[in-house]
């Protein structure tokens, strides 16, 4: 091979986007990057059209021309995970692209707001876990904030290794979720952090007529790249834009619509069930009500919900600093779930229903573990009770059991209860696990359990 050629094929394999009239890579596909386990990966590019292209990764190699329009799309054969053994994906064609210390795992996106942006070193504890977070079979993948008006088709980001250089401006949730899948499987992990600050739901969702300008810039260009599932962390802003129930649709909406385009019918999709603040930009009930669409969301398939409300440090602060925890919580729906560790507690208690005992209430809830308990060892607090005048007063709740018993002096024929129902909330009631109860309320309740 003489000097010029090689040069060219040094400099198309390191800067791929740069080569002239020959094969292009997205840059979801680059050194570094981990691939999906056990489903076909589709691999796709631009050449001339006309060019055979061939990708070749693990003994497997499939081969195509590009399109009239010069593009261009294979799918190689499904891949088990093999301990972390390094790749080298192999895109030949009049030029040749060489991504190498490619890993076949699980990858994980994570998506909402700003508590899902929220860096870790802006976290609790954040340069402990920065000094400790070198995996080498952990890899990052941070799409910048970008809107479009149609669906894009590239992002300008690149993978990277998980190191305590590389992690402090990255999703700390994300991080802590991803951290505790690899350290309980040994899987590598892939995390695509696409997440933006103050966006509502609405700029996420795609439909099958049309798509939200967040999606559009920081989700399309991804979507035919195979991913185990999704974490999602928002919702402020639906409260303060007073959506309340309504929210439960626009879930079903965001959900629906991403498994489609992602291709993935039983995508699990964990989301964070969004913390109590004190401002009152949240107008009094919208927090409540966007609680209960959330727990509505749990009646979709392959859903998780996490709860937040024992997380927060300082309840004028719409971002707690406890991250770890929120990361961990997410990890146990997925681990239980995706990973079949069949004896882990994936929730908190959860409000399943409710029967009239004479002058108390009995509640009944979902995963109670081995019990229900306080969490501080004092009285259960942030319950109400209302008698046929619908008027709520504080009440007096005690455990019996994987259930709890509500009632008030003065209140002789009980009809509803309310529990932490209020943006303040500061409830004490978790199961065995140590793992919080939603808040709820029993009139007309629309909320599911995940079981």
């Amino acid at each position: 091979m003489n000097l010029t050629r090689r040069f060219t094929l040094i400099a198309a394999a390191t800067f791929p986007t740069l080569a002239s009239c020959e094969v292009k890579m997205p840059a979801i596909f680059n050194n570094d990057m981990v691939l999906q386990r056990d489903a076909p990966l589709k691999v796709w590019g631009s050449a001339d059209p006309g060019e055979k292209v061939a990708v070749s990764i693990g003994g497997s190699t499939s081969k195509t021309r590009a399109d009239s329009e010069g593009q261009w799309a294979v799918e190689i054969p499904a891949m088990k995970a093999d301990g972390g053994k390094p790749h080298q994906l192999k895109i030949s064609a009049t030029n040749e692209i060489v991504f190498k210390d490619v890993l076949i795992g699980d990858v994980w996106i994570g998506s909402g707001q700003s508590n899902m942006e929220w860096s870790l070193k802006g976290s609790a504890q954040g340069q402990e876990f920065i000094a400790k977070a070198n995996h080498d079979k952990i890899r990052l993948f941070h799409i910048p904030k970008v809107k479009a008006d149609a669906p894009a088709t590239e992002v300008k980001a690149t993978w990277k290794t998980c190191s305590s250089a590389n992690i402090p401006n990255f999703s700390a949730v994300l991080y802590q979720f991803g951290r505790r899948l690899h350290e309980e499987t040994e899987i590598p992990i892939g995390l695509i952090n696409s997440s933006w600050g103050g966006s509502p739901i609405e700029p996420w969702i795609v439909g099958k007529k049309s798509s939200g300008e967040m999606y559009n810039g920081m989700i399309a260009p991804i979507t035919r790249f195979s991913i185990r599932g999704t974490i999602w962390y928002q919702g402020e802003t639906n409260v303060i834009n007073k959506n309340g129930l309504s929210y439960t649709g626009k879930m079903k909406d965001l959900i629906e619509g991403w498994r489609r385009v992602f291709e993935n019918k039983e995508m699990p999709f964990y989301f964070v069930q969004i913390a109590p603040w004190g401002n009152t930009r949240y107008a009094d009930g919208e927090l409540p009500a966007l609680w209960e669409a959330q727990c509505a969301t749990l009646k979709l398939p392959n859903t998780g919900m996490v709860v937040t409300t024992d997380l927060v440090d300082n309840i004028n602060d719409i971002h707690p600093r406890n991250k770890h925890d929120v990361g961990d919580r997410l990890a146990r729906w997925a681990l239980a779930r995706d990973y079949r560790q069949k004896d882990l507690v994936v929730s908190g208690p959860l409000y399943k229903g409710m029967k009239v005992e004479g002058n108390k209430i009995r509640l009944e809830f979902a995963h109670p573990a081995q019990g229900l308990r306080s969490s501080d060892k004092k009285p259960l607090r942030e319950f109400q009770i209302a008698g046929d005048d619908g008027k709520f007063i504080p009440a007096t709740a005690v455990i019996a059991g994987n259930s709890v018993q509500v009632s008030a002096e003065g209140v002789q024929s009980p009809r509803h209860v309310r529990f932490g129902w209020h943006r303040s909330a500061n409830p004490n009631l978790v199961n065995t696990e140590g793992l919080p109860a939603s808040p709820f309320q029993t009139k007309d309740w629309t909320g599911g359990t995940g079981e």
